[in-house]
């Protein structure tokens, strides 16, 4: 038989133990998966292209690196750029000049897998920037370039979920 004592206790304990339940739920939910990947590949200091512009890669065809007086956080990452006018340029339409997979190498999101890459292993492709490991995987890449990057349009983002 079941004292009120003893229903005082269950009840206490049950929802103890619900709030104990929604608490952890609660927490897990706001802490992302360990196996996500951030949008963008960034190297020490959070430095987007390792601290390269991104937009002297469209204005000169080369890569240059950034100075950190002309920084700029988008997307979680630090982007250094050589000029404040290119960092404007950037902050009024940063899609335009990002790299394609958020920097990760494209020929290793082609493969449904990221790699970090090298700012000088890069190629633009209609008006988009695409940025490699290395140049040696840049030259892979190139051999069937139009069927990598519809491979790794495919990939995008699910690859970082991975």
């Amino acid at each position: 038989m079941s004292t009120p004592q003893h229903r005082g206790r269950r009840a206490r304990f049950a929802r103890e133990t619900a709030l104990a339940a929604f608490i952890i739920s609660a927490a897990l939910a706001a802490v992302p998966a360990a196996a996500e990947k951030d949008p963008v590949f960034t190297s020490r200091g959070n430095l987007a292209i390792r601290g390269y512009d991104p937009v002297a890669y469209f204005t000169e065809g080369k890569a240059v690196k950034g100075d950190k007086d002309f920084t700029l956080g988008w997307q979680g990452a630090d982007w250094r750029f050589a000029s404040a006018g290119n960092r404007d340029r950037f902050s009024e339409d940063p899609e335009k000049y990002a790299p394609q997979y958020g920097g990760y190498c494209a020929w290793a999101v082609s493969r449904n897998y990221t790699a970090p890459t090298d700012p000088d292993a890069f190629t633009l492709v209609d008006g988009k920037l695409y940025l490699n490991y290395n140049k040696r995987v840049m030259n892979q890449w190139l051999e069937d370039r139009d069927r990598n990057i519809e491979q790794a349009d495919e990939n995008w983002p699910a690859v970082l979920e991975e």
